[in-house]
């Protein structure tokens, strides 16, 4: 017998993270890296965050730093979170604030709350890998996410109870998401509260990209509309997740939940017995960067990144063959392609690191249903613009060559539309 055998059947759900693995590659010399969805580290305000650690570890202050605390957060911490979710247009007070280890631990915890096995979780198709693998280990069902169809409420409610559950919940990033760099109209997030409405089930909105939008103007968070209209943030069914990985630093793991106090009650007995409470020292050195300067910086990163989408979509336009398409997000790290039928993103990947050293995320990781096998994900956060021209040219040759072969065993109707 070996423990394996043992294993709790949620554990057959928990699969490595193809992500994760990919970041492996940006060690690797001669490799032009499009895959890992992460910050650009020559952004991050090092100096900032030296001076806050050293107030956070002198004159007194360590005697808190370094000790246990509460489970709900950091206090200054969640007072200036309060603030921010006010310019977005939503009312809180720090009780309706959970600091998490990131926003992935809040998406595991969400998971934690609301699924039991067999209950439903809607998703949109691509969603984020990282939440298919927080909700995987609580055994639900999938079904597909489509604001701009026409599946009614009883279809879904339907679903889930062929199942043996229910509908619990939906989750979506509704601003520069991840794959795809979309975003939620407010008329489809009007849409998703109706239907969470008529579901009776709750709304996840991943806000993990919300302030890097680079054209365009704001919409409202579904929390904010949602509040518009009940008056009270306690009566809100959608529960926010918010983080610094994308604005200040993603290393020190600090992220927050904002929700109605009963949920952010339930929420603080997981994290009790999950891990106590985040970093305080972590805590405090957010804190201490983010009133000193956050607007600053994150000017500074989306004027960086903006530069950067924009080579990208640049490059996109002048090297890739026809029949290649892909999104034009107004914010965040993404840009979702989609490939001719007959190419696999998978296969295009191990090709494209032996021949051309270009890495990207192979699409199909994001359909919970296992889909998407044309579509890979490129994020353009780290390289520069030259090394981001430079990667597509090589990627868009390996592509029109690929096609090349797949024409001349089997001919193909392509579009000669300029994308």
């Amino acid at each position: 017998m070996q423990l394996k055998d043992i294993f709790a059947s949620r554990a057959m759900r928990m699969k490595a993270s193809e992500i994760r693995e990919l970041l492996k590659l940006l060690d690797q010399p001669g490799i032009l890296s499009f895959a890992g969805g992460i910050p650009d580290p020559n952004l991050f305000p090092a100096e900032a965050f030296a001076e806050a650690f050293q107030g956070a570890l002198s004159g007194g202050q360590q005697a808190q730093s370094l000790q246990y605390s509460v489970s709900e957060g950091y206090l200054p911490l969640k007072e200036w979170i309060v603030g921010q979710m006010a310019r977005m247009g939503v009312d809180c007070d720090p009780d309706n604030i959970l600091i998490t280890s990131g926003s992935q631990q809040g998406l595991d915890y969400l998971g934690k709350l609301f699924l039991s096995p067999g209950d439903t979780a809607l998703v949109t198709a691509p969603t984020y890998l990282g939440a298919l693998a927080a909700f995987n280990a609580y055994e639900p069902r999938y079904d597909q996410l489509n604001l701009s169809g026409n599946r009614t409420a009883q279809s879904y409610r339907d679903g889930a109870a062929q199942n043996g559950g229910a509908v619990k919940f939906a989750y979506l990033s509704a601003d520069f998401a991840n794959p795809t760099g979309e975003t939620v109209g407010q008329a489809d997030r009007e849409r998703l509260l109706d239907l969470a409405e008529d579901l009776q089930c709750a709304i996840v909105e991943d806000g993990a990209y919300q302030d890097l939008r680079y054209d365009g103007d704001p919409v409202p968070p579904i929390l904010a509309l949602e509040q518009a209209k009940k008056g009270t943030l306690d009566n809100c069914r959608t529960i926010y997740c918010g983080t610094f990985s994308k604005t200040l630093s993603p290393g020190l793991r600090v992220g927050w939940i904002v929700a109605a106090r009963p949920v952010i009650a339930q929420m603080v007995l997981i994290k009790q017995a999950a891990d106590l409470h985040s970093p305080t020292l972590n805590q405090m050195a957010v804190n201490a960067v983010a009133r000193q300067q956050f607007d600053s910086h994150v000017e500074k990163v989306r004027a960086a990144y903006k530069a950067r989408r924009d080579a990208m979509l640049r490059a996109l336009k002048q090297h890739m063959p026809p029949g290649v398409d892909w999104t034009r997000p107004e914010g965040g790290m993404f840009i979702w392609i989609t490939l001719p039928a007959g190419l696999n993103g998978a296969q295009l990947l191990a090709r494209s690191l032996d021949s051309v050293k270009v890495a990207f995320v192979p699409g199909q990781a994001f359909f919970a249903d296992g889909g998407g096998p044309n579509t890979i994900r490129l994020s353009y956060s780290v390289l520069d613009e030259a090394a981001i021209e430079e990667g597509i040219a090589r990627l868009a040759r390996l592509i029109a060559e690929t096609l090349a072969e797949l024409d001349a065993v089997s001919p193909r109707q392509v579009s000669a539309e300029v994308v």
